[in-house]
């Protein structure tokens, strides 16, 4: 038996390859499925099962292409009503793969096809559970993402998902090992631990909602207290992972398709595309493009253009390193963004070679700030980290203006030079992008973030009530 975990930190998301005997199954693959098809080959086996644990919301599974190209069924749980053909299992459900057995166990709440996948060894020993968004390691996953007007709530899912936990899952053996689809930095859930893997019997000590103690009313207030609103390109995904979607394969010939930089120029004019700057923070403040959006490779990329940009539809054009092309409309195509037209061809270089306009970001050193702020304590900052960063510290006096909710903030931000800051530097190279784009330019980074502010010593509060934009 051969379990490996695939996991991709941008996306804090684990895809699972099993094979046992000559036969493989896949659990909730990437969009990019070259990858299983390769681990396969080179083992002489054939890709038998692919597993979906529940229509996914925070990015494109590659289902649909990996059974395409592999000849393996597609098998979902119960109250799946996918558009392509799959096999919709039903609860408690067998399917053999090579000496292993996996066996469905119907686990509703975080959506009402969430489905568990329980694999035995060849002795018919429970070895381990594959839990999509059912049972993360720490928490569970949301309840709010399935919710249908006038007929559930989220109160609903969340008594859904304590009965699968302590009806299916919790009566399992401690030794059990818990494979989730998500760590720590998905949007899918919010207490979720570092960690990727872990034991059922750990999980029952650690994890808040697997408390023995808990009563159903506890629970739901426990898993829907503090939820933040997910983004909105999570529907799209849902649709995508429902009805089907364009091959990688052909995204990505469209996508490379190489702009001179007049051509960029008249394709952005023309088609109303986003020029999206994905090079480091450091080379966007430098120099970019005037009214391009910085969104850089090197953080997580797709979701936060899965939040800002929102419209997975939206035309893209990329300005990107050219041996990063092919990374940067892989990672898009994840969140459902397959609308990339091309690039510019010789990069921002090659831009102001052509003579075209350029703009730039004026980015000082915290050790600057604080001297701005001892001599005017009233100057305006604005930090775009989450709320909950702000609450547990922030610069005096400072506005929080989270970067996920900044177009709602847009009419309140001071109309005097203010300053922006996040954590490390990554999130305020994109608010500020953002903020120029919409014709704001009296805003000036912080560079380094908030790391950067407590080593100057600027003074910090961990006790002032919210102060927000």
């Amino acid at each position: 038996m051969k379990i490996e975990q695939i996991y991709t930190g941008c996306l804090a998301q684990g895809a699972y390859y099993i094979e046992s005997n000559g036969e493989v199954a896949i659990i909730d693959p990437l969009r990019e499925v070259q990858n299983y098809i390769n681990l396969a080959e080179k083992a002489g086996a054939k890709i038998k099962y692919i597993f979906e644990t529940h229509f996914h919301a925070d990015f494109v599974s590659g289902h649909v292409t990996l059974s395409e190209k592999s000849g393996a069924p597609i098998i979902y749980g119960p109250n799946a009503d996918p558009s392509f053909e799959a096999t919709i299992a039903t609860d408690g459900q067998e399917f053999k793969l090579g000496d292993l057995t996996f066996v469905v166990l119907h686990t509703p709440g975080h959506t009402m096809e969430s489905t568990t996948y329980l694999l035995r060894d060849k002795n018919g020993k429970d070895h381990a559970i594959f839990t999509g968004d059912t049972l993360f390691l720490g928490d569970v996953g949301r309840p709010d993402l399935a919710q249908k007007m006038g007929e559930l709530t989220q109160e609903d899912l969340a008594g859904y998902s304590f009965d699968s936990l302590r009806n299916k899952i919790m009566p399992l053996a401690d030794d059990v090992i818990v494979y989730p689809a998500h760590g720590a930095g998905s949007a899918c859930g919010k207490n979720m631990m570092k960690e990727t893997v872990d034991t059922l019997g750990n999980q029952k000590k650690m994890n808040y909602a697997l408390r023995a103690d808990m009563t159903k009313e506890e629970f739901i207030k426990e898993v829907t207290d503090g939820l933040l609103p997910p983004p909105a390109y999570f529907p799209l995904n849902v649709q995508l992972n429902k009805e089907g979607y364009s091959s990688i394969d052909q995204v990505l010939a469209k996508g490379q398709h190489a702009f001179t930089p007049k051509e960029f120029e008249v394709a952005a004019n023309e088609t109303g595309a986003v020029i999206l700057d994905v090079r480091h923070q450091h080379d966007f403040v430098a120099g970019h493009i005037p009214r391009s959006i910085f969104i850089g490779l090197n953080g997580s990329f797709a979701p936060w253009v899965g939040s800002l940009i929102k419209d997975v539809q939206q035309p893209i054009l990329l300005v990107v390193d050219e041996d990063k092309i092919e990374q940067a409309i892989t990672r898009l195509s994840r969140v459902g963004f397959d609308n990339t037209l091309g690039y510019l061809k010789g990069g921002f270089d090659a831009w102001k070679a052509a003579g075209l306009e350029i703009d730039s970001l004026e980015s000082i050193p915290a050790e600057e700030l604080k001297t701005i702020l001892q001599q005017n304590s009233e100057a305006p900052v604005v930090d775009v980290r989450k709320p909950s960063e702000y609450l547990s510290e922030h610069i005096k006096k400072a506005e929080n203006a989270p970067l996920s909710e900044l177009n709602n903030h847009l009419a309140h931000l001071p109309e005097e030079r203010f300053y922006v800051h996040c954590a490390g530097g990554y999130r305020s190279v994109i608010a500020c992008s953002i903020l120029k784009s919409r014709g704001i330019h009296h805003i000036v980074d912080i560079a380094g973030g908030f790391g950067a502010i407590k080593k100057s010593g600027i003074v910090v509060s961990d006790f002032v009530c919210p102060s927000t934009l």
